[in-house]
């Protein structure tokens, strides 16, 4: 895949065409190096999600997805030992979702196996990826609503 910017002050259209590619490179990426490791990406993003415990519910939200679709995603991760569940402590009704010793090496070995991503941010140097970082840092609280 080829820059989707051209030389000069890049529009904000441009902008938003380049960040959109550098993200579905990334996804594939990500989604590549989970199947390598026995899960989907949605499996994968769940473990992400959950390194604090998350609710059911908020898993959901964070995942972009159908509380009911997360049910299914939990369970094989429990199956595979990756993750756990438990009722929280305020609302027995509320399930909270945690990630056990096993899913955090999954994770980690997950995150090793990106070798294009390791690639790409590798090939910056110092001052370049500070700069990548602060950008980031300031335009994704907007992206997110601050979240």
């Amino acid at each position: 895949m080829g820059s989707t910017l051209t030389p000069g002050v890049p529009t904000t259209a441009d902008l938003m065409e380049a960040v959109a590619a550098v993200g579905t490179a990334y996804f594939h990426d990500f989604a590549a190096a989970a199947a390598r490791h026995g899960l989907t990406s949605s499996q994968a993003k769940a473990l992400k999600a959950v390194q604090e415990p998350v609710p059911m519910r908020a898993l959901a939200g964070r995942l972009g997805c159908d509380a009911s679709n997360v049910t299914g995603i939990v369970d094989r991760l429990e199956s595979l030992g990756l993750a756990g569940r438990e009722a929280a402590a305020a609302d027995r009704r509320v399930k909270i979702v945690t990630i056990t010793p096993a899913g955090a090496r999954t994770l980690e070995a997950i995150r090793a196996d990106m070798t294009r991503a390791h690639e790409a941010f590798g090939s910056l140097d110092e001052e370049q990826r500070e700069a990548l970082g602060r950008l980031c840092r300031q335009v994704l609280p907007l992206l997110t609503g601050g979240q």
